[in-house]
């Protein structure tokens, strides 16, 4: 089984002020997360803006990560698609890059039954067996949700090892443990609920806050599965400000607000994502003053 680690980051995509990949910011920014706590990078997320990024910039950006990286944590990258075509296009691409695993979100808008998620999961884990696939449940954003049933089935294949549960219920993700093997990870979509996650068979993180507290979170992990739950509630309720800030509009919004305000030089959002309102930033601001990250 590959081993992501306990902190995966969903990576930003810097841009340039005219909106281009700032790939010298990418590299900065990728070697700066693995020396903060983060176990794995994950390069054209949702986080990474991905639905506005071109198949080619993806490539790239998979190639200038994966350098930057090295041999000091693991690359996944986000090929995951609507069209299972166009995933196992990019997801074998990818496998080619030699990257440590593949994010794939449940195809969205066009709201498969249960059977043809099986399908389509199966036919991109097939199309590179020697590459690890990480599926990725998001409700919420996708419109159909990936069932327990249907992951248990998916588990089966040898290289589908993890799953993001971003579903925002424990219940769900205590479902998912009953029915998939101990070494099949689970890892919380959402960092407000890494620690309750942990407690009914979670891993660790995907996560955003990790660019602000990666080592943070990683203590707050480690504390846990080190039999301290004590000081991982601790850690978990000091940067619980920190998880809600970060989704006070729309993921990225609020991370790429906030490293701006730290000095990094992340350039705007593509449309239609958009600014913060000033009261947005604001909040953005203070919690982070607060927690001594400006």
């Amino acid at each position: 089984m590959s081993d992501f680690g306990n902190v995966i980051t969903a990576m930003i995509t810097p841009f340039t002020a005219d909106g281009q990949v700032n790939y010298p910011v990418v590299e900065k920014l990728a070697a700066h997360l693995v020396a903060n706590g983060s176990d794995t990078v994950l390069v054209c997320g949702t986080t990474g803006e991905s639905p506005t990024l071109t198949w080619e910039e993806e490539h790239d950006l998979f190639q200038v990560v994966q350098k930057a990286v090295g041999s000091k944590g693991k690359v996944i990258a986000g090929t995951g698609s609507n069209s299972t075509a166009e995933a196992i296009e990019a997801t074998e691409k990818a496998a080619k890059l030699g990257l440590d695993g593949t994010l794939q979100v449940v195809p969205y808008y066009n709201k498969p039954p249960q059977e043809g998620l099986y399908q389509h999961f199966s036919a991109i884990a097939k199309a590179a067996p020697d590459c690890p696939v990480m599926l990725y449940n998001i409700p919420g954003r996708t419109g159909t949700r990936l069932s327990p049933e249907t992951v248990a089935k998916l588990a089966e294949i040898d290289n589908i090892v993890a799953l993001k549960e971003a579903s925002g219920s424990v219940d769900i993700t205590s479902q998912m443990r009953l029915v998939t093997p101990p070494d099949f990870s689970i890892y919380s979509g959402d960092d407000s609920l890494t620690l309750p996650m942990l407690s009914v068979g979670g891993k660790g993180v995907v996560s955003v806050a990790s660019h602000f507290v990666g080592n943070s979170l990683r203590e707050m992990i480690q504390a846990y599965q080190n039999g301290d739950p004590q000081t991982a509630q601790k850690r978990h309720i000091q940067l619980f400000p920190l998880f809600k800030a970060l989704f006070c509009t729309t993921n990225p919004i609020p991370t790429k607000t906030g490293l701006k305000l730290q000095g990094w030089q992340v350039g705007p959002l593509r449309l239609p994502l958009c600014d913060p309102t000033p009261e947005q930033e604001q909040h953005i601001k203070e919690v982070l003053q607060k927690l001594n990250l400006l």
